[in-house]
């Protein structure tokens, strides 16, 4: 007998304050287990998660759940001085666990700690499940990676413990190490699981995928790529039935005209015998003419207009999803220009005119810290990289982060697209945004109401409209967040794009379709038998 669901969302209506519909009488569930949920850029995922973790309200419809709910979103929101404990979220617990350790018997110190007398034990060993030391608690969250910060994050709601959790986009910036940590969290994940991705090998460790689109949800009972082989199986058949009610279509209609043809002649006929017939007979003989025509008309017209719906019906249930169009603004770099200057222990590496750069490396090896060097961020100087020098000899650089935070949460998309193109007329911006799909009412939206995959879009419009355009492109794990119509769109961008490109990525994938010109490779070495560990940059041709 199969269990009852976990989260239940019955009619569910939920519009942003400027009118934009996100979700339109959803009804749907998730079961107990491990559910993948997937969809287009921009189909209302991670505001289906907002709303079911209680964060957004609807406005209309209900969400139930059969216990309390933990979440880790796109964007981890941290504090300049948080540290591992926060971001493993059990600050409070910790601080009144070790208050009553150290003598402190306040009652509120009891009631915060309630039955996790052991929660420092248990957070050193979650930690050390992804990778880090266990002792490493307070260890500013600053000084990790984008990838260690995520799966210290997933650490959390493992060691959190809720019955029902959802873990937005958890693949990204994880290397191959990480993310085979990761796999292994999920495997043994205890209770529900939803894991929003558009990453197919996490979504290979699934009992359920669930596809939300176009407004409605798809429940099938198995891993992503099965339900691609249903899909594709199904779209099959539809694209049959299409060609078949096309041409039934097109037969009705011709049947029709030439029905219409005949009509006319013998109308015609029938109004030259009349003139030689007594005038009451030639009336009525018109009358039953006419009555003929008539029903034959309506006959005709009535499968045709059928056959036009059917048609209709089925082209509907024919997937024709939009994807964005990117094309970069072509800054004319000469290929003599010399653009930047990477060193590396002593080791130049050269990016002259439009090449194509990779820096790749485990997580926390500093690839991040390499492009905020590069890049001129205040972010270097606090840590900078050991023996390496990041230089640009252009001033037009186009720099785009990992957390996508060159955004203004608070300014609308289109006052940020603006913000690096004033002079560019605002239809014209807005016409640009419709090619990356953002459009309508959501260019008038706040920046912090995006999902992940809409900002890296609006972000990317940003650069793409720069006046004038950059020399210089830095991207720092650019496919995150994006559904693969839209990276098969950024990898045409990249390869046609006549400035230089330097780019740091996980997708092994995406590099080798960019054809590199050269690559980066930054490791991390043990010194000796020492314990102390440092980073090791050294330059790997490609």
């Amino acid at each position: 007998m199969p269990s009852s669901p976990s989260v239940v969302l019955h009619d569910v209506t939920f519009a942003w304050p400027d009118g934009t519909v996100a979700l339109d009488h959803l009804t749907a569930a998730f079961g107990r287990g491990r559910t993948g949920l997937v969809g287009r850029n921009g189909a209302g995922k991670s505001t289906l998660v907002r709303l079911a973790t209680g964060q957004l309200h609807p406005m209309s419809g209900t969400i139930s759940t059969s216990g309390p709910v933990d979440h880790l979103p796109q964007r981890i929101a941290t504090g300049r001085d948080d540290a591992v404990a926060d971001l493993l979220g059990i600050r409070s617990t910790l601080t009144a666990l070790r208050a009553v350790l150290s003598g402190d018997a306040s009652p509120e110190h009891f009631e915060a700690v309630g039955d996790d007398w052991d929660l420092e034990e248990r957070a050193a060993a979650a930690i050390a499940s992804v990778g880090l030391d266990g002792a490493d608690l307070e260890r500013p969250v600053s000084t990790l990676s984008g990838g260690q910060s995520v799966l210290v994050a997933v650490a959390g709601v493992r060691l959190r413990g809720r019955p029902i959790a959802f873990l937005d986009e958890p693949t990204n910036n994880l290397d191959r190490r990480a993310r085979g940590l990761l796999l292994d969290l999920v495997d043994d994940w205890r209770g529900t699981l939803v894991v929003v991705s558009h990453d197919r090998e996490l979504l290979e460790h699934v009992d359920e995928t669930v596809e939300l689109r176009s407004g409605s949800m798809t429940v099938f009972g198995g891993t992503f790529s099965a339900f691609e082989e249903h899909l594709a199986v199904q779209q099959a058949a539809v694209e049959r039935e299409v060609r078949v009610a096309e041409q039934r279509h097109r037969t009705e209609k011709r049947q029709r005209i030439e029905a219409e043809t005949k009509i006319a002649r013998r109308a015609k006929a029938g109004e030259k015998a009349g003139r030689s017939m007594p005038k009451i007979l030639a009336n009525e003989q018109r009358k039953k003419a006419q009555e003929t025509a008539g029903r034959l008309r309506v006959g005709y017209a009535d499968d045709e207009a059928a056959a036009l719906e059917a048609k209709r019906e089925a082209q509907l249930r024919l997937r024709d999803d939009e994807s964005i169009h990117v094309t970069l603004p072509d800054p004319h770099v000469p290929a003599s220009r010399q653009i930047a200057t990477v060193t590396v222990r002593g080791r130049d590496l050269i990016v002259q005119g439009p090449e194509r750069i990779a820096v790749t490396g485990d997580n926390g090896v500093g690839k991040s810290t390499l492009l905020e060097q590069l890049v001129g961020a205040p972010e270097a100087r606090e840590h900078p990289l050991p023996e390496t020098t990041a230089v640009a000899h252009v001033d037009r650089i186009a720099y785009l982060p990992q957390r996508k935070d060159t955004l203004d949460d608070a300014a609308t998309v289109l006052d940020n697209v603006r913000r690096d193109a004033p002079h560019v007329a605002v239809a014209e911006v807005r016409n640009r945004l419709a090619k990356f799909l953002v459009r309508g009412d959501t260019v008038d939206r706040p920046a912090g109401a995006l999902s992940g995959g809409e900002r890296f879009r609006v972000a990317l419009a940003a650069l793409v409209l720069a006046d004038p355009p950059p020399q210089l492109l830095v991207l720092d794990e650019p496919t995150n967040d994006l559904d693969l119509t839209s990276v098969d769109q950024l990898v045409d961008a990249l390869r046609a794009y006549r400035g230089a490109l330097v780019v740091v990525s996980h997708d092994e994938t995406f590099l080798e379709r960019l054809e590199l010109d050269d690559r980066i490779h930054l490791v991390q070495t043990q010194i000796g038998a020492s314990e102390e560990r440092e980073n090791r940059l050294k330059l790997k041709p490609h």
